[in-house]
């Protein structure tokens, strides 16, 4: 049997884009994953698909697991020769009960690594504008846990050397005794009027801050019904969340968009100007269940004048057929490339094929347009190749036909439904945590309603609605909804700038 390992790893506060790349790899390689409540539940989506989840669900006090039932899993999932992955909220040295398991596991002859997080003692104050240090302000920051304040042993000397000593004071999960913290610092010199702030689920579209002097912050934190989640600060560093709060004031930010494909760079301006991406891929691409006629029309590729491609996924399926058939990009010689789209353009040209032309118009009738305009016979004689998807639309390929061209459509990928479990998407929706779902294709709306079941409709019913197309559109009004963004492209960069235009107008 082969030996075993944990890795205790830090996720950050919440940001999926804080994670390390140390976790990351450490994520994608490992057999079980241990995780608590606190975790992005995006993270979840680089792990194995094969891999066991555990969840120790660990919340203000409430645990799904206690320790030593957590330790047990650490122990007997390593000892049968897996690779466990301890997936800690922030970092797990820093209050994170990591140095506890860390020593379980080296008494137990365990092999483990630490992987450093990102701790929300920096990020979350970070996020609200918060430096903990400042040269006019704070030369030196203090990280408490608020959690013990009560049951700690009533030192004056403790309670000064806080009040007394540091410029800037951090209290985690302190959210419970806030009133204890304040009255203590108070009663061992830090003024009442002292700048303190409250940040709730800082780094996520949730994210919260509450300001106000060190006296009142108890009493504004009660009245807004603040819960945990938080991070306290305390010191002269909060007056600059007036000037420094970038993230609360991108023009995205609270926004959490669901994408339901794969997420691809095109997604990143959404991310830039605040927004969460929610990533829950409702197709899958796969090859076809029969290579038959995309064989023969490799084989045949010399007799053709034009290869059509409408997506990166056609192009890729069809070189790695071409490629196994003993073929390579020499076959290509003498033929000309229609791309629909820049980024298709772009797939194509990274394996070396140069494209002939991108049409303006994607529809059926602008292929159309754009071929007639290169010859005086307009279609007639003209032979395509058109490798796609299963069950594409027959629209552009009948045109041609009946226009007196010849075109061959082999299937060169299919996209199918994948088997995912979607608890943790339903749980987001109905408590409206995403404010907007984006569909590419008419396949990725009837999946969405598919994988979710009877609820599907009704959790999209208060969701701003984005869509790539006319085509999309249909399918989503059919189910009974409103589509309230659509690009005048049908491309997902022209879905994205929609969706910012939307935001700019509703902001």
């Amino acid at each position: 049997m082969k030996e075993g390992k944990v890795y205790l790893v830090g996720a950050g506060p919440g940001d999926i884009g804080l994670l390390t790349l140390k976790g990351l790899r450490c994520l994608q390689k490992a057999d079980v994953i241990v995780y608590d409540f606190h975790i992005n539940p995006q993270v979840l989506n680089y792990v194995k698909h094969d891999a066991e989840f555990v969840y120790a669900g660990k919340r203000g006090g409430h645990h799904e697991m206690d320790q030593e039932e957590i330790n047990q899993v650490l122990v007997d999932r390593a000892r049968g020769g897996k690779l466990v992955c301890r997936l800690k909220g922030g970092d797990p040295f820093v209050f994170g009960r990591g140095g506890e398991e860390a020593e379980m596991l080296s008494q137990a002859g365990i092999a483990f690594d630490i992987v450093p997080g990102v701790s929300s003692v920096v990020a979350v104050p970070a996020y609200a504008g918060i430096p903990l240090t400042h040269r006019n302000y704070a030369s030196a920051f203090a990280v408490i846990t608020g959690s013990e304040a009560e049951t700690k042993s009533e030192s004056t000397t403790y309670w000064s050397g806080l009040a007394k000593a540091y410029d800037t004071l951090v209290f985690l999960m302190g959210v419970k005794n806030i009133e204890t913290i304040a009255r203590k610092l108070i009663e061992h010199g830090k003024p009442a009027d002292t700048p303190a702030a409250l940040i709730r689920w800082g780094t996520r579209p949730e994210q919260r801050t509450v300001v106000a002097p060190l006296g009142e912050i108890a009493e504004k934190v009660r009245d807004g019904r603040i819960r945990p989640p938080a991070v306290m600060v305390v010191g002269e560093v909060v007056n600059l969340r007036e000037t420094l709060k970038w993230y609360e004031e991108k023009p995205l930010f609270g926004h959490r968009v669901l994408i339901t494909r794969e997420y691809a760079p095109e997604y990143e301006p959404l991310e830039e100007l605040g927004a969460e991406i929610f990533e829950f891929p409702t197709i899958r691409i796969t090859p076809p269940e029969s290579f038959r006629d995309l064989d023969r029309a490799i084989a045949a590729i010399s007799t053709f004048q034009w290869l059509v491609i409408t997506s990166g996924n056609a192009f890729e399926y069809f070189m790695r057929r071409l490629l196994e058939k003993g073929g390579d990009i020499r076959d290509l010689k003498g033929l000309k490339v229609c791309a629909v789209g820049s980024r298709t353009a772009e797939t194509v040209e990274r394996y070396g094929v140069r494209v002939d032309m991108i049409p303006e118009e994607f529809s059926a009738e602008g292929l159309v347009e754009a071929f007639a305009a290169l010859r005086e016979e307009g279609l007639t004689g003209l032979k395509l190749l058109l490798p796609r998807a299963e069950n594409a639309r027959d629209l552009f390929p009948e045109r041609v036909r009946s226009l007196g061209g010849f075109i061959d459509t082999p299937t060169v990928y299919r996209a199918t439904r994948p088997e995912k479990h979607a608890k943790r998407l339903q749980r987001f929706m109905s408590e409206g945590r995403i404010s907007l779902a984006t569909f590419t294709s008419g396949a990725t709306f009837n999946n969405f309603l598919a994988m979710l079941g009877d609820e599907g409709r009704a959790l999209l019913k208060d969701v701003t609605l984005a869509v790539i197309g006319p085509v999309t559109k249909k399918a989503v009004e059919r189910a009974g909804l409103k589509v309230h963004i659509m690009p005048g492209t049908a491309t997902i960069p022209a879905m994205v700038e929609a969706i910012i235009a939307w935001a700019s107008r509703k902001g």
